[in-house]
C-alpha cells in the first residue's frame, strides 16, 4: 500500500464514496455471433452508449500475454519507466493527462496503432515480447472493431456496410492504443469514506473505443439520470463505447458515453487497456445524410477529424467538447 502524506496529494480531485450499486443488467451484454446482434448493438448505443461484449473472438492467449508483459513493465523502476516518456504524445506518462492541467492516480504507455515507420511508437519498448504482444493484441481487437462498426451499419440500414469500418481501416486512421495502470489508493487518513480519481470524467473524442481490463473494479459511466453506474471487470469480455464523432455522424442518434475511473481502494491495482478508433485527420466529420430525415435538421456542423482533435486537446477533460460543433437549430 501506498502511504503519502496530506500535502502529496492536494493536486489530486477527491470525491465522496459512491453508495454501492448492483447494476449488472443495466448495461447490455452482447453475443458478437447473435443473429440480433446487430439490432442489439443499435440499441445499446442509442440508450447508454455502451455495451459489453462477448463471444468476440480475440484469442484469450493475446489477452492474457499482453496483460502480462503490461504488469511486467509497470513494476520497473521509475527511472525505467521515464525512459520511455514523457508522452510527445506517444509513450510513457505518470499522474499528467494532457497538457492542460488534468491529473489522475494513473500511470499509462500511449501507443499508435498505424503502420507509419516514422511514428512507430512500439520502438520505444525495450521487450521484444512486449511489442510482440502489442501487435498480435492490436491486429484482434481492430478485426473485432470493424466487425462491430459493419454491425452497426447493418442495424442503421446505413449502406455500404463498411461507411464507418473503412474510416479505421484506412492506412491514414488515426487510432491509438493506450495501457492504464491504477496504482492503489495512497494509505492517506484523509481518505476515509472518500475515492480517489484514476481518470477524471469524460467523453472519448474518436469514432469507437474497445476497453479491456484486469478484474479490479473502477470504471463508472454516467447514466441518463445523472447517476454513476460502476461497470463490473471482467476479463474476459470487451467493453465498447461511443465516441464524439460517432454520436456526430449518427446526428445524436447513438450517445458518447461519460465516464470516469476511480483509484482501487484495496492492495490490487486496475490494469486497462483500450483502443481508439479514429478516422484519418482530414476525414470530414458529419451527420450521415441517410440517417437525417427528411424533415429533421442536422444537429452539427461539418469540421474535420484534425479540427476536432484539436479543439478537443485544448479542453480540460470535464469539458463538453461538441458544444462549439452544434447548430444553433431554430424552434
Amino acid at each position: 500500500m501506498v502511504v503519502l502524506e496530506q500535502r502529496a496529494l492536494e493536486h489530486f480531485k477527491i470525491i465522496k464514496a459512491c453508495k454501492p450499486t448492483i447494476l449488472p443488467c443495466r448495461i447490455p451484454v452482447i453475443d458478437l455471433a447473435d443473429p440480433e446482434a446487430k439490432n442489439l448493438i443499435v440499441h445499446a448505443c442509442e440508450e447508454i452508449g455502451f455495451f459489453k461484449l462477448v463471444n468476440h473472438g480475440v484469442p484469450m492467449e493475446f489477452i492474457t500475454k499482453l496483460e502480462a508483459e503490461a504488469v511486467k513493465f509497470f513494476s520497473l523502476t521509475q527511472a525505467e519507466k521515464d525512459r520511455v516518456g514523457p508522452p510527445n504524445p506517444f509513450g510513457y506518462g505518470n499522474k499528467r493527462i494532457g497538457p492542460n492541467g488534468d491529473v489522475g492516480w494513473i500511470e499509462y504507455l500511449l501507443l499508435n496503432t498505424n503502420n507509419n515507420p516514422d511514428i512507430n511508437s512500439h520502438r520505444s519498448l525495450a521487450s521484444q515480447n512486449f511489442r510482440s504482444a502489442v501487435d498480435e493484441y492490436i491486429v484482434a481487437v481492430k478485426k473485432m472493431a470493424y466487425q462491430v462498426l459493419e454491425l452497426m451499419a447493418d442495424g442503421l440500414g446505413i449502406e455500404p456496410r463498411n461507411v464507418l469500418s473503412k474510416l479505421l481501416k484506412d492506412d491514414k486512421s488515426d487510432s491509438c492504443f493506450r495501457l492504464n495502470h491504477y496504482p492503489p489508493s495512497p494509505d492517506w487518513q484523509a481518505l476515509s469514506g472518500k475515492n480517489l480519481i484514476g481518470f477524471g470524467e469524460h467523453t472519448d473524442p474518436q469514432i469507437i473505443s474497445v476497453l479491456r481490463s484486469n478484474n479490479t473494479s473502477g470504471l463508472q459511466i454516467l447514466l441518463k439520470d445523472g447517476t454513476w453506474a460502476p461497470v463490473l471487470p471482467d476479463q474476459s469480455s470487451f467493453y465498447i463505447n461511443v465516441g464524439d464523432a460517432l454520436q456526430v455522424m449518427t446526428n445524436g442518434r447513438f450517445k458518447s458515453v461519460k465516464h470516469r475511473v476511480l483509484a482501487p481502494e484495496t492492495n490490487t491495482s486496475r490494469l486497462s487497456m483500450i483502443y481508439f478508433g479514429g478516422p484519418p485527420m482530414n476525414e470530414k466529420i458529419a451527420p450521415l445524410p441517410t440517417l437525417v430525415e427528411k424533415e429533421e435538421e442536422s444537429l452539427y456542423k461539418e469540421f474535420t477529424w484534425s479540427e476536432y482533435k484539436k479543439s478537443a486537446y485544448k479542453s480540460r477533460l470535464s469539458d463538453y467538447r461538441l458544444g462549439r460543433f452544434e447548430k444553433t437549430v431554430p424552434h
